[in-house]
């Protein structure tokens, strides 16, 4: 991002960021909310209107009731998750965490003095979790388990059959389920299956949030919806965190979950769209190795360049004047892969992808050649 900054004119298809504005009617009731006086302090756990906001849309989603007190409003997804893993890991303890992924949360695991254990998803299982795999990773010391479905970086959304498996696997071992669904209203080919949906004993940590769905990342409002004998201490845990999230930002979150939806419609049919247009233009350049189903991502194989995935990011950048984020940041699991974000205009998004093909195409033809020379 930094590279980016100083180069004029770049195509920026390396943030996660949905490009469209606020949908009106939030901000007008963020407007509102500041004309009327609501700029004080609310209680650790978030507004009263707002937990039941969210109530209503995660039971409505995992089939099952949802109590207010159970919901959390944090400063963020990213709180929500910190928040919940704090509570439930203890310095030495282990906790499962995906790769490729996005960092934080193994990042907050860290912060805690706990150990987070990657494992793998690979382009050639569709970015799915394997059961065995994860299986074989439990250890005495682990903990919980972090999932992210529709995913970071991968777009990859998870079918019920493995989200069912996924949160079966934590009940045989005894472990506490923390999944990220904060793309749950970016899908496209197949329904967002909530992990809440198969919680039959209470071990399920729900994360959520309205920063993708309703393009509110600035505004910086969270939630977790945790199993009803954990909720009052993950309340408790926001006060030497944050206190409580920003009131006037909780007001405008609820007036997006009780308001109209079709401009979560409306962002969801552009992304599709243009996931669609991707795909075809990588298929065309012979660079398609999946279909992401959801998010705003996808992930492009580079592995052929015989560059890193970093080198290859900042020669894209360099020579091509696109940004993309490198595999690697994700984690191990991601290196030889580019990431590149949806959440462009269209044309910024085709042009990117030609200009990325373009560059592959040229360094694969030198370092094949050079692998002929060498053998």
């Amino acid at each position: 991002m930094e590279r980016a900054w100083a180069v004029p004119g770049a195509i920026r298809l390396e943030v996660g960021e949905p490009d469209f504005p606020t949908p009106d009617h939030v901000v007008a009731a963020a407007q509102r909310a500041l004309e009327e006086g609501h700029t004080k302090y609310t209680s650790n756990a978030g507004m009263p209107g707002l937990r039941q906001a969210v109530a209503r849309r995660v039971s409505a989603a995992a089939g099952r009731p949802v109590d207010p007190e159970q919901v959390v409003i944090t400063t963020g997804a990213v709180t929500a998750i910190h928040s919940t893993l704090l509570a439930l890991l203890d310095p030495g303890d282990e906790v499962l965490v995906p790769e490729p992924a996005w960092p934080n949360a193994a990042m907050s695991a860290q912060l805690l003095g706990a150990t987070p254990v990657p494992y793998r998803l690979s382009v050639e299982n569709g970015f799915v979790p394997r059961i065995a795999e994860l299986e074989a990773l439990i250890t005495p010391r682990t903990r919980a388990l972090v999932v992210n479905s529709p995913a970071n970086p991968t777009g990859a959304v998870f079918p019920a059959s493995a989200v069912r498996e996924l949160v079966e696997l934590c009940r045989r071992h005894d472990l506490y389920l923390v999944s990220d669904e904060i793309y749950c209203d970016i899908v496209f080919d197949e329904p967002h299956t909530p992990a809440a949906a198969f919680d039959e004993d209470g071990r399920v940590f729900t994360i959520g949030g309205v920063s993708k769905g309703y393009a509110m990342t600035g505004w910086r409002i969270g939630w977790v919806v945790a199993p009803p004998h954990a909720a009052d201490a993950l309340a408790r845990l926001q006060e030497p965190l944050t206190s409580c999230a920003n009131a006037v930002a909780q007001i405008a979150a609820e007036a997006a979950l009780n308001g109209p939806q079709d401009v979560v419609e409306t962002m969801r049919r552009e992304y599709h769209r243009r996931r669609d247009l991707a795909v075809d233009l990588m298929r065309r350049r012979g660079r398609w190795r999946y279909s992401p189903q959801g998010a705003f991502y996808v992930m492009v194989d580079v592995r052929d360049t015989g560059l890193s995935s970093r080198d290859f990011a900042i020669a894209l950048l360099e020579e091509k004047g696109v940004a993309v984020a490198p595999g690697a940041a994700f984690g191990a699991a991601g290196e030889g892969f580019v990431r590149v974000s949806l959440a462009n205009a269209e044309e910024a998004v085709l042009t990117g992808l030609e200009r990325l093909c373009d560059l592959a195409d040229r360094l694969a033809a030198g370092a094949g050649g050079r692998r002929a020379a060498g053998d």
